[in-house]
């Protein structure tokens, strides 16, 4: 087991991740996620996402998409994770706690202050996992999104 940065040929196994992760968020038809989208987001010119791996005998099992957001109140940078996956059959062998291990110590050796994700509110076995871990849920806030043409209305 070992968990490392992304590299280009990992692009294919992480989005077959992304898509098993929204099928078992109940999503699957929101995903959209082509591999030359995140090719170009990971490894294009101004990278603002990036992606740690987690592999099993070579194989990637296992990935954290993240990217950097700041706290005003802090005044510096945190670490937001996108998307914590770790396929099914190979859970229980800490590579879950290793991915996010990997991003605590990111955060450490660049100053950072927070580490920060969303959970659904269903997702038990995630929410024991992350609360096994010391982190906290925030449940006095609310996350609000604009997508599509919500989004489009505002912007033009």
């Amino acid at each position: 087991m070992s968990v490392r940065r992304a590299t280009e040929s990992d692009v294919d196994a992480i989005v077959r991740l992304v898509y098993e992760l929204a099928d078992y968020e109940r999503a699957l038809p929101e995903c959209h996620l082509t591999a030359e989208q995140l090719l170009a987001a990971l490894f294009g010119d101004s990278p603002k996402l990036f992606a740690h791996v987690a592999e099993v005998d070579g194989q990637v099992v296992g990935c954290a998409l993240w990217f950097l957001n700041f706290s005003t109140w802090r005044g510096t940078h945190g670490i937001y994770l996108e998307d914590l996956v770790v396929r099914p059959t190979a859970r229980g062998q800490g590579l879950g706690k290793a991915l996010l291990t990997e991003l605590a110590r990111e955060c450490v050796r660049n100053g950072y202050h927070r580490l920060e994700w969303s959970v659904l509110d269903w997702n038990e076995p995630a929410i024991g996992f992350y609360k096994s871990l010391g982190a906290v849920p925030l449940d006095e806030w609310t996350v609000y999104r604009l997508t599509d043409d919500a989004l489009t209305a505002l912007g033009t």
